[in-house]
Parts: structure tokens; C-alpha cells; sequence
């Protein structure tokens, strides 16, 4: 199921912030992929991790791709939320620590 509340977030951001979060995704990939090796992180978040990057490259679709524009707003929604979730579900002081790493570009 599509959750509106989360599209209806990011139209709020507004352009502006929403280009700054574009801006921000190689460092957002970096911090994604550093977590996912991180033994520290437990296998919860990790199968969130996979199970969102499967439904992205299967076939299957919830809305099929062939509609314009909506066919691919369901993958976003889910790679958002799923990645939000993932990082929900690390540690807190390991998030921090990787974020600060990766900041300092270590």
C-alpha cells in the first residue's frame, strides 16, 4: 500500500530542500552502504535493506511503471520510507559515528 503521508511530506519540503536532499544522496548511498556492512547493525534493519532493494529491482510493481509519472512515485515512496526505516532500525551512536566519518572523509 502507497503512503500518501509520506509523498505529501516531501512535496512540503519544497523545492529548495528538496534539491539540498538530491545534493546530499551520494553521501546518504555512502552512509546506507557503511551501515549495511557494519556488524554492528542488526539483521532487521539489514533484511529491511535487502527486501527494499529487491522490490526495486523485481518486476513486480504495486502501481506498474507503464503509467506515467505515478508508476514510478510508488518506488520512491518505498525506497524513502524503506531507507528511513532502515536507519530507524541502526543504532543510534553507530549512525553517528559513520556520519561523522563520513563528514571528515574517512
Amino acid at each position: 500500500m502507497i503512503r500518501f503521508g509520506a509523498l505529501a511530506y516531501l512535496l512540503r519540503l519544497g523545492p529548495r530542500r528538496l534539491l539540498g536532499l538530491v545534493q546530499h544522496l551520494p553521501s546518504f548511498l555512502r552512509l546506507f552502504w557503511r551501515l549495511f556492512k557494519d556488524p554492528r547493525v542488526g539483521i532487521k534493519a539489514k533484511l529491511l535493506a535487502l527486501s527494499v532493494f529487491a522490490y526495486l529491482i523485481l518486476p513486480a510493481d504495486l502501481v506498474p511503471d507503464l503509467l506515467p509519472a505515478l508508476g514510478h512515485v510508488d518506488d520512491l515512496l518505498l525506497l524513502f520510507l524503506g531507507l528511513r526505516g532502515f536507519v530507524k532500525l541502526c543504532p543510534p551512536e553507530v549512525v553517528r559515528e559513520h556520519v561523522q566519518r563520513i563528514a571528515q572523509n574517512r
